[in-house]
């Protein structure tokens, strides 16, 4: 079987020993199931493409062990599955194409369904009776959060037994096996595609252009050439700048200026330590991060401080991921007791801890043979919903759980790395947009003979933030404007100087 040769010749350990777990959960489920009483899940990607020829050879391995080949090789060979394939108007061509092309190759048998998968399975599964379908889930996956290899259909889905043979293979785990046993696949993966959903959300990887001369057609390297396969889904069309697009007008003489400019995303930022709480240690990061997210026209909403406990941290989040665009967390990071920021952030999303592989070879690399203890534990993240983010001056990759944005930085120095690598990854989650500008007012006027011009210049300027402290008691106060249009914030000074004798008010330096 020449699946099952390939791999047994190649020299790819790693690939060995993810084909062996897939194949014996196919054998598992042959012998669980009668063949008429199984079905396989197509859909012309890659992971089902991989799952395929898997199950070929899983087919095979079972006939050969129960030794009833019965002398129809070329049956075993193809493994006529019955195949569901859900069509839709916003498919690819191509992928319609490699989908028809590959059933007739190997005498697959196409149940074709037009409906929407929970409806098109209910109606499959009244016609023809199916105890189990074998489907090319992998953890990463938005539908893989508390699957296993074998897994029951969710509550209010027709009953059968959910197969992932491939659950734990990562990106770089299908293309070895694609390419090791050169089976054939989708040409849209050969134009820069990693991740295929539908035409109005697909678009080749940027990751994987090629830099091409000025009126030169954009071209792009093969999807196995992503080096980083937690970046596969990049070329899944970005929703986020509709936010942008959709900036209500303000009036009370405003201009109508480039929405990237005047937009602004929030964001929170949480720091987990007792050592900040017991004054032990004088927490610097999130100050700093306030300065480089006002610096890329970002709004901070909230900033918290809470100790190393688990719960604490989902109060936190619990709050504030439907609220903001992006949180940013720091500390309690790693293997000790008293690390608890992954659980943390687990537990507020409702999904378990995970081993992910990719990030233990990023360990494996750092600790080399000097660590002690299970390194699996400290590869543990959210499972389904961590994404890493590689840059070649970062040993480690930043993580990434939904909206969540975990720093390990422990200084401001290691947080300028991070920062800068952040903005320069091509996927990275911080939309660049026009900055926030301030000017500073100091005056030796009392609160309450500027309180009331204050009150009425908020709201005449609803688009600049005016705020007002004191470094002492005793000292001068302090007012403060924000915004992103310099000719406002000058205005909205200028009135205010105007409301009060001439030296009134001395301009503060920004720096």
């Amino acid at each position: 079987m020449e699946i099952d040769r390939a791999i047994r010749d190649c020299s790819d350990r790693r690939l060995q020993t993810k084909y062996q777990n897939a194949t014996y959960v196919i054998q598992r489920a042959f012998s669980l199931y009668d063949f008429q009483q199984v079905a396989f899940s197509f859909n012309g990607g890659k992971d089902s493409t991989v799952l395929l020829h898997l199950l070929r050879a899983g087919y095979f391995l079972y006939k050969e062990e129960m030794g009833s080949f019965n002398g129809n090789m070329d049956s075993v060979l193809k493994c006529p599955i019955r195949t569901i394939y859900f069509e839709t108007s916003s498919a690819f061509p191509e992928i319609n194409s490699f989908t028809y092309e590959t059933a007739a190759s190997y005498d697959l048998q196409l149940d074709i369904i037009r409906l929407d998968f929970k409806s098109g399975l209910e109606t499959l599964l009244k016609e023809k009776p199916t105890k189990a379908i074998f489907l090319g889930t992998r953890i990463g996956d938005p539908n893989a959060i508390g699957q296993e290899q074998f897994s029951p259909s969710s509550t209010g889905w027709p009953p059968f037994m959910r197969v992932n043979p491939i659950l734990d293979w990562s990106y770089r785990d299908v293309w070895a096996f694609i390419l090791t046993c050169k089976v054939p696949y989708c040409s849209l993966y050969d134009k820069g595609y990693t991740s295929i959903g539908s035409i109005y959300d697909t678009e080749p990887n940027a990751l994987l252009c090629i830099p091409h001369q000025s009126g030169d057609k954009e071209n792009f390297k093969p999807a196995y050439c992503l080096s980083d396969g937690r970046l596969e889904r990049a070329g899944r069309a970005k929703k986020l700048a509709s936010k942008a697009e959709n900036i209500p007008i303000l009036s009370n003489g405003l201009k109508n200026t480039n929405p990237h400019q005047s937009c602004s995303f929030s964001a929170s930022i949480i720091a987990v330590g007792d050592e900040i709480l017991f004054g032990s240690v004088e927490e610097k990061i999130g100050a700093t991060l306030c300065k480089k997210l006002n610096a890329i026209g970002w709004r901070v909403s909230h900033i918290a401080v809470v100790g190393n406990d688990i719960d604490l941290i989902v109060d936190e989040l619990e709050h504030r991921k439907c609220k903001d665009d992006l949180i940013f967390l720091f500390g309690a990071l790693g293997p000790l007791h008293s690390d608890v920021s992954l659980a943390g952030v687990a537990k507020a999303f409702g999904v378990r801890l995970a081993p992910d592989e990719e990030f233990e070879e990023y360990l494996r690399h750092i600790m080399g043979n000097h660590g002690t203890g299970n390194r699996n534990e400290m590869a543990l993240l959210p499972e389904g919903i961590t994404e890493l983010l590689h840059h070649d001056k970062l040993v480690v990759p930043l993580i990434k759980c939904c909206n969540v944005m975990l720093l390990s930085a422990t200084n401001t120095n290691e947080l300028e790395q991070q920062w800068d690598c952040l903005l320069q990854l091509c996927s990275s989650p911080l939309v660049q947009m026009g900055p926030f500008i301030s000017k500073q007012l100091s005056t030796k006027l009392h609160d309450v003979e500027i309180a009331a011009v204050l009150s009425k210049l908020c709201l005449d300027f609803p688009d600049i933030h005016i705020g007002c402290h004191r470094q002492s008691r005793a000292g001068p106060l302090i007012i403060n404007f924000v915004g992103k249009d310099h000719e406002r914030i000058q205005l909205a000074s200028h009135i205010l100087s105007q409301k009060f004798d001439f030296g009134a008010f001395s301009e503060l330096s920004s720096g």
